[in-house]
């Protein structure tokens, strides 16, 4: 029995799929982008605790078009104003250390059986076939929603194992994690405990693109986005262009 159960992105609004879950797709305003939007309930232990994954879930609004498997937004989001512990132990601001910088964030959990390591290997992959000028550039984020258990030590024990050394890990205080992801249309929840004492886990599964030249989050990718397709798009991202 898997210990998190995360299916497949759906599409076109169709019913979820795939691996046995719950999931609830984000609200977009206007324009319903499911399969870039997708919401992952992810579990240690039983996983389902027969709570509605939609409360408290962001919306996104002025979509955009679709570019393969990334999600081009005609309404960036700006970045979050968050000051964070990065693996080290020191203090870390997002804005400040990616100003100008090709940035990919993602909020996930050292403690995620697969979609989480899963999409950082993926991004690992990818940044590895660029020119090493370009993987120099390229800033990868992972910020935790569960930072409780995820101390600047264990995440900096997991990333290199997840995905590589170069990535950024940031951990500290929930609600102000909780609120960045809500500014860039992702949903989270507090780590917490089921009747049966398992821990659990929910959080949105997207990348999101930041533009080196704008500093704004321009283009989405969703769980199911393979490492062709990021060592496709991310020489244009790193130059702020369109995928």
């Amino acid at each position: 029995m898997s210990t998190e159960k995360t299916p497949s992105s759906p599409r076109d609004g169709e019913a979820p799929a795939g691996r046995s879950a719950r999931r609830t797709p984000l609200i977009v305003a206007a324009v319903a982008l499911v399969a870039a939007l997708g919401i992952t309930a992810a579990a240690v232990g039983l996983g389902d605790d027969g709570k509605d994954p939609a409360a408290g879930i962001a919306q996104v609004e002025g979509v955009t078009e679709k570019a393969g498997a990334a999600t081009v937004l005609d309404r960036p989001f700006t970045k979050p104003d968050l000051v964070l512990t990065d693996t080290k132990g020191e203090e870390y601001d997002l804005r400040e250390r990616t100003k100008g910088r090709p940035t990919l964030i993602y909020f996930g959990y050292t403690h995620c059986p697969d979609v989480c390591p899963l999409t950082m290997s993926n991004i690992a992959i990818a940044k590895k076939k660029l020119p090493r000028a370009d993987q120099d550039k390229l800033q990868v984020v992972f910020v935790t929603t569960d930072p409780e258990r995820d101390t600047s030590a264990e995440l900096a024990k997991w990333l290199p194992a997840a995905g590589d050394a170069s990535f950024v890990g940031l951990t500290g205080d929930f609600p102000a994690i909780q609120a960045a992801a809500k500014s860039i249309g992702i949903g989270i929840d507090p780590a917490k405990k089921d009747a049966n004492g398992d821990v659990v886990s929910m959080h949105g599964a997207q990348v999101v693109a930041f533009s080196p030249t704008t500093d704004q989050g321009y283009v989405l990718y969703g769980e199911d986005t393979t490492p062709e397709d990021y060592a496709k798009d991310l020489p244009k991202i790193i130059k702020g262009e369109n995928p």
